[in-house]
């Protein structure tokens, strides 16, 4: 990827962080404020957590973009009750996905119910994020993931794309979705520059029966760190090319840091001094 490109990327990133202890902390330590912050939700704890970190971090001053997953919420009274407390937090950017919470806690099983409901109550945010998968789907075939952008396009204003370590597979997918004329602008998932040692440690803390989840559902995610050399973002970016060109509509990077947030913030700043110099 040429320089121009990759430093238009980092200067458009968003760090996802999970709604931990320490989190607040670590955010505040070493997250400039131009930074937007995306709080994750946990099918275990619930939304809770979500709500509180998001509050507190957009009191300091930060653009916070909670996570609110479809499975999470009980009933329509629940997601009004979100609404509110995430409007009166002067939030203005959501991100719904389906969620990972078996069975649902309510009413909806999937994103696009939900997203329908917010346009139903006259958009209460500015922007909405909905998922894409560059790498297959473990339970939805690829036609139908791309189906189901189409679908929420709509009630949306953006994509994330869910983790990918392969840089022909994301050029290939946002070719796909483009084809299928599907223009939302793309936020591209990638790992920040995470220690396997550490990330491992992190699952294990998350609680007994979501880290059992989170490390069979990501079980190909270890091998990747695991792999000799380790993975390095800057790898997969300089070989990501395609996310460059205009036709692309990639507007920057969604960087899942894994709570290891210093780490990610002195990676992206050596980057971009690299860059400069």
């Amino acid at each position: 990827m040429g320089g121009e490109g990759l430093r238009a990327l980092l200067s458009s990133v968003r760090y996802e962080v999970l709604p931990a202890k320490a989190t607040e902390d670590k955010v505040l330590a070493h997250v400039p404020r131009d930074v937007v912050v995306t709080v994750t939700a946990s099918p275990v704890k619930g939304l809770e957590p979500t709500l509180d970190l998001v509050g507190r971090l957009a009191a300091h001053g930060y653009r916070v973009v909670p996570h609110m997953p479809a499975r999470l919420l009980r009933d329509d009274a629940h997601l009004k009750d979100v609404v509110e407390r995430l409007r009166e937090a002067g939030v203005d950017d959501v991100f719904v996905p389906a969620g990972d919470a078996d069975p649902p806690a309510g009413a909806y099983d999937g994103a696009l119910p939900v997203l329908r409901r917010l346009s139903e109550l006259g958009g209460p945010f500015a922007r909405v994020g909905i998922t894409g998968y560059p790498e297959s789907h473990p339970l939805i075939h690829d036609d139908l993931t791309i189906q189901a952008m189409w679908d929420k396009r709509a009630h949306a204003t953006y994509i994330v794309s869910n983790l990918c370590f392969d840089p022909r597979v994301l050029g290939d997918w946002v070719g796909r979705i483009r084809r299928r004329d599907v223009t939302l602008p793309v936020h591209v998932g990638v790992a920040g520059p995470v220690q396997r040692a550490k990330l491992l440690s992190m699952a294990t803390k998350i609680g007994v029966g979501e880290s059992t989840r989170f490390l069979t559902k990501h079980a190909s995610w270890f091998l990747r760190f695991a792999a000799p050399g380790g993975y390095s973002p800057d790898r997969l970016l300089d070989r990501s090319e395609a996310l460059t060109a205009p036709s692309a509509g990639v507007a920057g990077l969604h960087v899942f840091t894994f709570n290891q947030v210093a780490e990610t913030e002195r990676w992206r700043c050596a980057v971009l001094e690299r860059l400069g110099s």
